[in-house]
């Protein structure tokens, strides 16, 4: 991924808390000849190795799994907020533009055993249903359910490089920058305030 310097997010707390918060990511391979990509929950975690990985699951009906190769690297793709940046909020003429967050992970993928995709599948079900106001509890879950389990592809992902951009406005001065948040808070819109929000704290 293309990124100017300006932009650049090379601090890894920062990228990782990105992932866990915005964990459902786009798995691309080469599929049938074509660059294919899959819109699942890629949970970010560390393996036995103490490695960083992505874990995630895909249907065996989705012929990408045929083509998953321990010796190439996969990409994942995690969009982030973002949103139109008007040029009528500076204060001297420019062009307008679009601030965003967008990671790109690289890695080297394995398929997991049926052990290990029971274990991915119950840490992803306790992380969501944990807000949930009756959580389903794995325990209780039936065999029959349970056999579902049988038609998913488990993996992870080894990560081998994180890119990230994190475009937002860094290099406008203080005043244009401060406008830019005021004005995205008053559209009243979900990618707007989370867009003024990390511009915040960048520039806390």
């Amino acid at each position: 991924m293309h990124t100017p310097q300006d932009y650049k997010q090379e601090n890894l707390a920062t990228v990782k808390d990105f992932l866990q918060k915005n964990a459902f990511g786009i798995l691309i391979n080469k599929t049938e000849n074509r660059y294919w990509g899959t819109h699942i929950p890629l949970e970010l975690g560390v393996d036995e190795q103490g490695n960083d990985v992505l874990y995630g699951h895909i249907s065996k009906a989705n012929p990408q799994w045929k083509y998953f190769d321990a010796e190439e690297e996969i990409l994942a793709i995690f969009p982030g907020p973002h949103t139109y940046v008007s040029a009528s909020w500076y204060d001297h003429e420019n062009v307008s533009t679009w601030n965003y967050v967008a990671v790109h992970v690289y890695g080297k993928l394995a398929v997991l055993s049926e052990a290990e995709v029971m274990q991915s599948l119950r840490r992803l079900m306790d992380k969501y249903e944990a807000t949930s106001e009756h959580p389903v509890d794995w325990e209780k879950l039936s065999p029959r359910t349970l056999m579902q389990a049988k038609g998913v592809v488990g993996f992870k992902i080894v990560i081998t490089d994180i890119q990230a951009t994190y475009k937002l406005s860094q290099n406008r001065h203080d005043k244009d920058y401060q406008n830019i948040i005021s004005e995205l808070e008053k559209r009243n819109d979900f990618d707007d305030a989370a867009v003024a929000n990390i511009m915040r704290d960048n520039r806390a």
